[in-house]
């Protein structure tokens, strides 16, 4: 069994900055891929970033210059720094992996968070 569970959202002024963390835990084999995604109300759910186990990363248009998502191994846990932060970024964060469980089936899946809320409001 595979649990991701966010954390670190809140309430921050335009311009500020926050960081989430999203810890993977359980009878885990490995992970490749690990995102964060966003969805806001009346919006679509959108890739904010991603990063693969080796630390390459991929970001949105919207947040490319501002967000940095980056992952300690480790601990099987991702990170999204939040920097200069919009009204726009509000939204309810939630983050995904790869993962291979250690117990059968013994086969990669997409684990889901069930997210963080962020607002960006003054």
């Amino acid at each position: 069994q595979v649990q991701l569970v966010e954390s670190g959202g809140g309430l921050v002024q335009p311009g500020g900055s926050l960081r989430l963390s999203c810890a993977a835990s359980g009878s885990i084999s490995s992970i490749n891929a690990m995102r964060w995604y966003r969805q806001a109300p009346g919006k679509q759910r959108e890739l904010v970033a991603a990063i693969t186990r080796d630390g390459s990363r991929n970001y949105a248009d919207a947040v490319t210059g501002r967000f940095t998502i980056s992952r300690d191994n480790a601990k099987n846990t991702v990170y999204l720094q939040m920097n200069s932060l919009k009204p726009e970024d509000t939204a309810v964060y939630s983050c995904n992996a790869d993962v291979r469980p250690t117990v059968w089936p013994n086969r990669y899946n997409t684990y889901w968070g069930q997210g963080t809320q962020v607002t960006v409001s003054s």
